[in-house]
């Protein structure tokens, strides 16, 4: 048994080195074949780059050629785009340089027509004001239309200044005469017919001296400035002579009156004559106010018609504080008397608190009732 295990064992042994040496012969075969075939391709391989060798030059020329075919092609284009390109640049730009020139050019003529526009409006104005002017060189021009403007001027500074009582319109200042003067403020005084005494003020307005003097000045003569200085002069002393005279009448008038001025340009004139404000008070009794002046003057009798209505009325004040006085005695008692039953309450407020605490200590031991009140007990 040994000798035929030892015989299998060999046998084994050497199918096994047979199959070694079969798989030895085939792996050398499979090598042999491989090396062929990669010597075949080194072959192949040195080949054709020995033939690309030979045709290298001819193959870079077509390749050259084609290369700046392309480029050629290329460039073509681009200058075709590029060209398309500014000329629709050069159309917009143009477009958007007309559109813009025409709504800078509308608007200019726009404004150039609302500029006319305005200037026409402008003249038409001017022509309506000249026009204006000259109705008022033609309302000025006569000598009873510049008196109602003097009027109305005067007319308003003492409505601004005055009370209506204060003063009164077309007043006979002078008992039994006609004349009346356009305004005269109420003085107080022991008249019998009126109870007051009358300040007699008159408006003038001497418009063609004023104006010869202002022509004169602006012509720089000397001789003419002195001419038409007289002139007015000589005017205003006539129309003090005639306020004097028509309207002054002490006792049911003051012993002066006032003269007014509607210009100050005017007032001026007549302040700088020497002497004639002075004459005029002296022989006339006659006081020449402008706006201004007038306007002060005015001022301080209202602060005299106030200060003497005080005055007045000061035993109406005494009387008063005295009723006063007597009503705050009265008044006195009865704080005193609301006095003493708010402390009769407040006693009686505090007898309640006394009660009510006496109750709380006689309840406080009562125990309350659980839940609501029933029903059935009384209110």
């Amino acid at each position: 048994m040994s000798e035929l295990l030892v015989v299998a064992v060999l046998v084994v042994a050497v199918v096994s080195l047979a199959g070694v040496l079969l798989l030895l012969a085939r792996e050398r075969a499979s090598a042999r074949e491989t090396r062929d075939e990669m010597a075949r391709a080194l072959h192949a391989f040195a080949q054709g780059i020995t033939t690309q060798l030979a045709s290298g030059p001819g193959v870079q020329n077509a390749q050259y050629e084609a290369l700046r075919g392309s480029v050629e092609q290329r460039l073509d284009r681009i200058q075709r785009d590029s060209a398309e390109k500014l000329e629709q640049m050069r159309k917009t730009v143009d477009d958007k340089l007309h559109e813009t020139l025409d709504k800078r050019l509308s608007d200019s003529f726009r404004v150039v027509s609302e500029r006319l526009e305005l200037v026409h409006k402008g003249l038409g104005e001017m022509q309506a004001l000249a026009a204006g002017v000259g109705d008022l060189r033609r309302v000025l021009s006569n000598v009873k239309n510049r008196g109602v403007l003097g009027e109305v001027q005067l007319a308003a500074l003492l409505e601004q200044m005055l009370t209506r009582e204060q003063y009164e319109v077309n007043v006979a200042t002078r008992p039994g005469s006609r004349e009346r003067v356009e305004f005269a403020i109420r003085l107080p005084g022991q008249n019998d017919a009126t109870g007051a005494v009358w300040l007699p003020i008159d408006a003038k307005f001497p418009l063609e001296d004023y104006e010869q003097l202002q022509k004169a000045q602006d012509a720089a003569d000397p001789a003419a400035v002195e001419s038409a200085a007289r002139a007015l002069e000589s005017r205003i002393r006539q129309e003090a002579r005639s306020i004097v005279e028509k309207y002054v009448e002490p006792p049911a008038t003051t012993d002066f009156a006032l003269l007014y001025l509607p210009l100050e340009g005017l007032y001026a004139e007549v302040l700088r004559r020497p002497g004639l404000l002075d004459a005029l008070q002296r022989e006339f009794r006659v006081t020449v106010c402008g706006p201004t002046t007038l306007s002060a003057l005015l001022n301080s009798l209202q602060m005299g018609f106030r200060t003497l209505a005080i005055e007045r009325r000061s035993s109406e004040v005494w009387q008063v504080l005295g009723g006063v006085k007597s009503e705050f005695g009265k008044f006195a008692d009865v704080l005193a008397n609301t006095k003493k039953q708010l402390q009769t309450v407040a006693n009686s407020i505090d007898q309640a608190e006394v009660r009510t605490r006496q109750i709380e200590r006689r309840l406080k031991d009562v125990e309350s009732l659980p839940g609501q009140m029933p029903s059935g007990l009384p209110e």
